[in-house]
């Protein structure tokens, strides 16, 4: 069952603002090889750079930009750190989900007081380019959403950080932003943080998918999506179905150790582009099988591609009444089969690919198997 209850007219103020991700930061074990990738591979610019070089004698942190998109890659320079213990346990993984907005503080307050574990109270940061002020919030398992207010700042990234003293050339693949970051929980927790979301941050119950929708002979999964008040910031929260062999959510889970972030999905300019590209780069995804495309047309109607294009890519559409989109994932970017990423181009769709979950199930069960994990 699909259900889309976003519409629904309100007059309830949004007690928590959002202007969209801030960054997204991940714990590794190697920063610096973790940032020539992103660079070599994806695109991104070195923006800023913090260690021991800048006065942080703890940890080395590379800042990567491309348009709206920051990810920041951290390793710890310590073998006890907070840092090097996430590592140890889950392998290269998002920590903090950080959302930009005016008054960190005040987000701070009105999450807590609604039942928020806090993270870190808020704390302002500065240098010679002003103030950051930044608190913070766990969210399932050890993942953190930060709230960072950045309007009184003006340097390359957080007071601490660098611009880099040496860039290598990058040219950019047209990444553009976060359209959503999915989360995967344990068989039964998915309510318990669909909730959350909706009592802690005042996020909407956007779209509904169980096992019908998203499932094959062999395994399901079942997941639900919240959306904030002006819907820059979507969160789908999937969970385990019962199905006769072990799911993407469980070979995920058993992986990370624990709940985390399972892939982010990134808006481009133009996905034949952008996937070609990233191809040529040795960016591996996900094999759809070409009878996909025999039908396509006859179940979204027209669209503005050429099909062989889109076939040569493995490239997937599906449509919404609101229009229609373009998508494709990667293989996990890690030896876990942990984090991926998904490439999608809205052409008006609002939804999240509905009609693509089957093939695309089908497709990482087949990456599983390989693995010995189904």
């Amino acid at each position: 069952m699909e259900t889309d209850v976003l519409e629904k007219a309100t007059t309830v103020t949004d007690f928590l603002p959002l202007n969209g991700t801030d960054h997204i930061e991940f714990f590794v074990g190697n920063a610096k090889q973790s940032a020539y990738y992103y660079q070599s591979a994806w695109g991104y610019e070195l923006v800023a750079y913090a260690g021991p070089e800048t006065g942080v004698k703890d940890r080395a942190s590379y800042v990567l930009q491309q348009e709206k998109i920051r990810l920041v890659l951290t390793t710890s320079l310590t073998d006890d750190s907070d840092i090097s213990n996430h590592h140890r346990k889950h392998g290269d993984g998002v920590k903090f989900l950080s959302l930009w907005v005016d008054d960190a503080t005040k987000s701070f307050e009105e999450t807590v007081k609604r039942g928020a574990k806090p993270y870190m109270e808020p704390t302002t940061f500065e240098d010679e380019h002003g103030t950051v002020v930044i608190s913070g919030i766990y969210t399932y398992g050890e993942t953190v959403h930060k709230f960072v207010e950045r309007k009184n700042y003006s340097g390359p990234f957080l007071p601490g950080f660098k611009e880099p003293a040496h860039k290598m050339d990058v040219t950019p693949v047209g990444l553009r932003y976060v359209d959503h970051c999915v989360g995967n929980v344990e068989l039964g927790q998915m309510n318990e943080w669909v909730k959350f979301y909706e009592d802690v941050m005042g996020f909407k119950l956007l779209l509904t998918f169980d096992d019908k929708d998203i499932s094959t002979e062999y395994s399901a999964l079942m997941s639900k999506v919240v959306s904030n008040g002006n819907g820059w910031i979507k969160f789908p929260i999937n969970e385990p179905a019962e199905g006769k062999k072990k799911s993407q959510i469980e070979e995920y889970i058993d992986f990370y150790k624990g709940p985390g972030v399972q892939h982010i999905a990134i808006q481009v300019h133009d996905i034949i582009e952008t996937v070609g590209e990233l191809r040529r780069r040795g960016i591996e995804f996900l094999y759809v099988p070409e009878t996909y495309y025999d039908d396509v047309l006859d179940r979204v109607g027209e669209i503005d591609e050429n099909l062989d294009d889109l076939r040569k890519m493995n490239i997937l559409v599906d449509r919404d009444p609101d229009g229609y989109l373009l998508q494709i994932f990667t293989k996990p970017v890690e030896d876990r089969p942990t984090l991926f990423y998904e490439i999608i181009q809205r052409k008006g769709a609002k939804s999240f690919g509905k009609g693509n979950f089957k093939a695309l199930f089908e497709s990482i069960e087949r990456e599983q198997a390989n693995r010995g994990n189904l």
